[in-house]
């Protein structure tokens, strides 16, 4: 069994978007308030986060996350990024903490976070991080788990999907080629991204990902990464078919 908490269900601005007056930019709806989309993924006393974007502490906090087994990256996008340094709680206390990316996105934290992924000279009270390079079409180990890496398209830019038993995350997807949509057949919960209403040239729409999910058919869909364009969360969700859902944030679902 796995525990998965949304920690967010936002897009890279999150919602409300500052300075925006747009209906529902101004709900007090709290499942109209997300912040950047990221998952923690729980199994025995194992805790494991999917992206850290710059709402990273404050997720972390409300989550009362106290310890930190590793970090999953979909891609090098700020969204899904740019909350790493807030990883040092976590590294005081445990040491360096293991993240999990391919060589592109390790590349391009090491060097915007260079200070974290230096050796030598580091300055006192710096995290360090531990890294895994990971595959498309290679599975790998963790914890008794077997974690498969899916390759997605975000408009030009791979990103990476992961399946962890029969939970599967999706983000930030356009397409997906065939061969790695047969990952995803018989899911239990599958998370994907669903942008807008409106088409988006780097995002799947409302009516694109619930092709994907009809095509797939897992036993449950959690739609994230998603934007004020789509609507009001309860409105929404009133006209998704059985068994597909919104998430929102601190929602806590599990699968087998």
């Amino acid at each position: 069994m796995i525990k998965i908490t949304f920690l967010g269900t936002g897009t890279s601005q999150g919602i409300p978007v500052i300075g925006s007056q747009h209906p529902v930019c101004l709900s007090e709806n709290p499942k109209d308030k997300r912040l950047r989309s990221s998952v923690l993924i729980q199994w025995q006393d194992k805790n494991y986060v999917i992206d850290c974007g710059p709402d990273f502490r404050q997720q972390m906090l409300r989550a009362k996350c106290n310890h930190l087994d590793g970090l999953f990256f979909t891609h090098e996008h700020a969204d899904h990024t740019a909350g790493i340094d807030d990883i040092r709680p976590f590294f005081f206390r445990q040491g360096n903490i293991p993240i999990y990316a391919s060589k592109r996105v390790i590349e391009d934290l090491s060097r915007r976070f260079s200070y974290i992924f230096q050796n030598n000279d580091k300055y006192p009270g710096t995290p360090s991080v531990e890294t895994h390079i990971i595959q498309k079409n290679k599975v790998f180990s963790l914890e008794g788990k077997q974690v498969l890496p899916i390759e997605v398209m975000h408009n030009q830019l791979t990103v990476m999907g992961f399946r962890i038993d029969n939970f599967a995350y999706l983000t930030d997807v356009k397409s997906i080629n065939e061969n790695q949509l047969k990952k995803l057949k018989d899911c239990d919960v599958l998370v994907l991204n669903a942008l807008r209403i409106e088409p988006h040239y780097s995002h799947l729409n409302l009516d694109e990902a619930l092709q994907i999910v009809d095509l797939l058919k897992p036993k449950r869909t959690y739609f994230t990464h998603i934007s004020h364009f789509l609507g009001f969360h309860d409105e929404c969700s009133k006209q998704l078919p059985k068994n597909v859902y919104l998430a929102y944030d601190n929602l806590k679902i599990q699968s087998n």
